[in-house]
């Protein structure tokens, strides 16, 4: 397992601009808040490769709890104070954060926050953190269950303690018994849970599932170049998936082709960027990228992720090249 580095206290970086950590603004009233890369489970469909069975990462993160509230907050007094989601989701399980309630109670607490959502696979959850959420002010939960069958639910997580009956006793408990929303959001794998999709929606609708917000988010199954893809399956097509959600949709009576407006997200003014592509900067590298080759520099309060950088040492000032902008994440290659 790679070795988890502490922010800021192992490496001292900004908490905007790196996609493994901080806060993301993608130009939205929705925030992501993202504490922890760890992950309990190793998804065999896993686009981020995540958890114990990891190949391509070289350093887990952690975020302190402060130090996330407060650049949070500064983000949402430029974005504006009001109609604000906090949505926690990683590229692990939000979960592994051992501060993970004190986060829902901070972000909860922040002035304009109306929504504080996580997403989970629930391998961690139980009834004791439900209610400790709860409290807090955790809003919804986006709980991934991709199969109810037990041995389905195992290959697919690649966790042989992954136990698929006690996350679906605790989604019901969430859904009858709380005042947190439950929406279910199972990652369709071709070939691999297509027989289980039917099942989950028909488990959703029954236990109570979308109160406020939709029951059911299907995701897609998206082949990234540094994630997993099972062996044999071939990711459907958009225009084959969006035709299967209308056959279900037409099925159970349940609206599965979801848009930004089921969530009241709207456009809003982004927190400005300080770079341009293909700008040249000096950037002071502060410590190892995310995935295996990179490093992370620092330049005018942003982090940003510098890739082809096996040569280039923590502590050093480079030139790069900045070569991706996109939704305030920053991506560039030494010169």
């Amino acid at each position: 397992m790679p070795p988890i580095l502490k922010v800021p206290d192992d490496v001292e970086t900004p908490l905007l601009g790196c996609i493994a950590f901080g806060v993301i603004d993608r130009g939205t009233n929705l925030l992501q808040v993202r504490p922890t890369t760890l992950c309990p489970l190793s998804c065999i469909f896993c686009s981020v490769d995540s958890g114990p069975k990891t190949s391509r990462r070289q350093a887990e993160f952690l975020v302190d709890l402060n130090y996330l509230l407060e650049t949070f907050k500064e983000v949402v007094k430029v974005k504006g104070a009001h109609n604000i989601e906090a949505h926690i989701d990683t590229v692990g399980d939000p979960l592994t954060y051992p501060h993970i309630v004190d986060l829902v109670q901070g972000l909860a607490d922040t002035q304009g926050v109306e929504v504080v959502s996580m997403q989970t696979h629930g391998a961690l959850l139980t009834e004791r953190t439900v209610e400790e959420l709860e409290e807090a002010g955790l809003s919804r939960v986006n709980l991934s269950i991709d199969a109810l069958d037990e041995e389905l639910a195992r290959k697919l997580s690649d966790t042989p303690s992954y136990d698929i009956e006690r996350i679906t006793w605790i989604a019901e408990y969430i859904a009858k018994s709380t005042n947190i929303d439950l929406l279910i959001s199972p990652v369709w794998v071709p070939s691999l849970n297509d027989g289980e999709i039917p099942k989950i929606i028909e488990f959703a609708l029954k236990i109570g599932a979308g109160k406020r917000w939709p029951p059911l988010g299907i995701q897609k199954m998206e082949v990234h170049k540094y994630g997993r893809k099972p062996k044999g399956v071939k990711a459907m097509t958009w225009y084959r998936f969006y035709r299967s959600l209308k056959e279900l949709e037409a099925r159970f009576k349940v609206k599965l082709i979801l848009s930004p407006r089921d969530f009241g997200i709207h456009k809003r003014v982004k927190v400005p960027s300080p770079f341009r592509r293909f700008e040249k900067v000096r950037v002071r590298v502060v410590g190892p990228g995310w995935l295996k080759g990179e490093k992370l520099g620092v330049a005018k309060g942003r982090t940003l992720t510098l890739v082809d950088a096996d040569q280039v040492k923590i502590g050093s000032t480079v030139s790069v090249t900045v070569i991706g902008v996109k939704d305030g994440l920053y991506i560039a290659r030494p010169v």
